[in-house]
C-alpha cells in the first residue's frame, strides 16, 4: 500500500486505535470545514501537528485506501439540492475500505449552520454499487430527517471516487482531521485525477479546531468542495456549478482527465490502485 502522507512527523505521532477514535470523537453530528492545499505542504503541517495529534493506526498502517460510490435519482436530486444550496440536503453512498474489505452504506444529511448528520449501516462489499439491500435503511434515514427524494424513488450509482486517507485525533478538542490524497473520480466513461493536491477536512462539534486556526494563520481559508458534487460538476460541464466554480477553476480544470471504457466494480479497483497519484 502506498502511504502518500508518509512523513517522519507522521511516523512519530502517537497511535490511536479505531475503537478509541470512535469513542473520543465519533462526531456523527458535526461541523465540517474543508481545505485544498498542495500535497507538498503536508510535511510541514504534520510537523506542526505532531506534538498535539494522534494518528489512526491499524496493524501498523497509517494511510488507507477508500472508495465511495455515490447514488442519485434520475433527476440528480442530491446534486441539485447542493448546487442550489437547499437548506436540507442529502447524499447516499457506499464507502469501502479497500485494505480491510469493510463496507458501509451511508446517508449524510446537511442541515442548518453547516451541521452534518451521518447514518451508517454495515454493508456487504459485493453490494457496493447498489442500494437495493439497504433501501429500507435509506428511506428511514431520509424520512427521519423529513427529506423526500424524487417521486419515482430510484437511486442509481452516479459517481465513483477513490483516495488515500490519513485520520488524526486532536485529543484536547475531541476533534478529528482527515487528510485525503491521490483523489480520483469516475462518471460513466470519464475519469479525472487531482495530482499534487490534498483535501484536509476538520470535523468538530462546533468550534474551530487547532488545525483550522493553524491553517487560517497561514492564509488558507475553507474551500467549497464536495467529493460528489464538485467531482460530478468537473466531469459534467452541463450541470450548474455555482457553489464550486472557484474551486473548479483553481484546482480541477487543469487536472488529468480521460475518456474511455471504465471497468465495473470490483475489477476497476486494480486500475484505481495503479493510476492514483
Amino acid at each position: 500500500m502506498t502511504t502518500t502522507t508518509s512523513t517522519p512527523a507522521l511516523a512519530r505521532m502517537a497511535p490511536v486505535g479505531l475503537a478509541e477514535l470512535v469513542e473520543r470523537a465519533a462526531l456523527q453530528t458535526r461541523v465540517d470545514r474543508k481545505y485544498v492545499v498542495p500535497a507538498a505542504a503536508l510535511p510541514h503541517l504534520l510537523e506542526q501537528l505532531a506534538p498535539h495529534a494522534r494518528v489512526l493506526d491499524i496493524g501498523g498502517e497509517r494511510t488507507f485506501r477508500y472508495e465511495s460510490v455515490y447514488f442519485d435519482t434520475p433527476r440528480l436530486s442530491s446534486y441539485h439540492s447542493a448546487a442550489y444550496r437547499r437548506r436540507r440536503r442529502f447524499k447516499v453512498r457506499t464507502r469501502t475500505y479497500l485494505d480491510s474489505g469493510e463496507c458501509w452504506l451511508e446517508v449524510k444529511i446537511s442541515g442548518a449552520r453547516g451541521s452534518i448528520t451521518k447514518h451508517r449501516l454495515p454493508y456487504h462489499p459485493d453490494d457496493c454499487d447498489t442500494v437495493r439491500p439497504g433501501r429500507d435503511f435509506v428511506d428511514e434515514a431520509l424520512a427521519r430527517e423529513s427529506i423526500a427524494p424524487d417521486a419515482d424513488g430510484s437511486l442509481d450509482p452516479v459517481l465513483v471516487t477513490g483516495y488515500h486517507r490519513t485520520t488524526l485525533l486532536l485529543p484536547e478538542s475531541a476533534s478529528r482531521v482527515t487528510i485525503d490524497t491521490a483523489l480520483s473520480w469516475r462518471h460513466d466513461d470519464a475519469a479525472l485525477r487531482l495530482s499534487g493536491l490534498a483535501v484536509i477536512e476538520t470535523k468538530t462539534a462546533s468550534a474551530a479546531s487547532p488545525v483550522d486556526r493553524m491553517l487560517w494563520q497561514r492564509g488558507v481559508r475553507p474551500a467549497r468542495i464536495s467529493k460528489y458534487a464538485t467531482g460530478l460538476a468537473a466531469l459534467r460541464l452541463d450541470l450548474p456549478d455555482a457553489p464550486w466554480r472557484r474551486t473548479l477553476r483553481r484546482h480541477f480544470r487543469g487536472a488529468t482527465s480521460s475518456v474511455g471504457p471504465v471497468p465495473t466494480t470490483p475489477s476497476h479497483r486494480t486500475e484505481q490502485e495503479a493510476s492514483c497519484v
